[in-house]
């Protein structure tokens, strides 16, 4: 069985550095270049590029796994470049400037757009993307991924849930409570599948209200960089090629595990 998926949103480079390199990376770059890897045999990507040498990295490495990009945007502006140090095996973030593309700009999505999402069988994204506005159009033509990361804000639920098929978080802080809270709130905002992934504690989905647990598979962890758009990369591909819940969870967590082995979201290191 084939499977398309087209991520929209960010793209960036995370600089190391104390090891003077950088690596490609965003969500939604991350999400496509996993999904690829993880079976899907067509897998695009729409962003705003930068027009520096880090933007043509990017880019290098999105041809390097044989994504195509042919609908993004370039905008006259550096690429973003979140700073990155290593802190036992975990990333911790310096923020850097904030005259990016990814900054200054934001995606307009044409019809024409719109009728190349339609042709895939999910649309992901994220709340790193400014696409928030885009989502009724996007829900439309395909069922619509969104990664909330840790911003579980009501309002801000209310606008974006009733738009998604699929909405994850990271909620490694929440107590049981406030996790079965977030989960029946999505639900009942018309989300079918609702992921929240809890650090050394595994991952809580829900399908339709029927919960579901998944442990981590434990590695020695070099770099945690992308762990977390690993398992959403594989956990959308095994869905897309019709994997039963518990099948889907298993394999998403495995291929998290690996990213945790490797330095950079997905490798592809550059001087800094």
């Amino acid at each position: 069985m084939n499977g398309k998926l087209i991520a929209v949103g960010d793209n960036v480079v995370d600089c190391y550095l104390d090891d003077g390199v950088y690596y490609p990376g965003g969500n939604a770059v991350n999400v496509a270049v996993n999904c690829k890897r993880d079976g899907l045999t067509d897998v695009a990507y729409i962003g705003m590029f930068g027009d520096d040498e880090k933007a043509a990295h990017i880019k290098w490495a999105l041809n390097m796994e044989g994504i195509t990009y042919d609908r993004s945007r370039t905008m006259y502006a550096p690429s973003g470049s979140p700073g990155v140090k290593l802190v036992d095996g975990d990333r911790q973030f310096v923020p850097g400037l904030r005259n990016t593309a990814q900054h200054v700009a934001r995606i307009r999505l044409m019809p024409e757009d719109l009728d190349y999402i339609g042709q895939y069988d999910v649309c992901h994204t994220s709340c790193f993307s400014s696409i928030e506005y885009e989502l009724p159009a996007m829900a439309k033509v395909c069922q619509v991924s969104f990664d909330f990361s840790e911003n579980t804000d009501e309002a801000y639920l209310q606008r974006v849930c009733p738009h998604l098929t699929y909405a994850f978080f990271s909620g490694a802080d929440k107590t049981p409570e406030e996790l079965d809270k977030l989960i029946d709130t999505c639900h009942a905002l018309g989300v079918k599948v609702v992921g929240i992934t809890m650090g050394s504690r595994g991952a809580l989905f829900s399908e339709d209200g029927k919960r579901y647990t998944q442990g981590i598979v434990k590695v020695e962890a070099i770099d945690t960089m992308g762990a977390g758009d690993s398992f959403i990369a594989g956990f959308l591909t095994r869905r897309v090629l019709g994997d039963a819940m518990e099948d889907a969870l298993r394999y998403a967590a495995q291929v998290a595990a690996n990213t945790c082995m490797i330095h950079g979201s997905f490798g592809y290191p550059h001087q800094l």
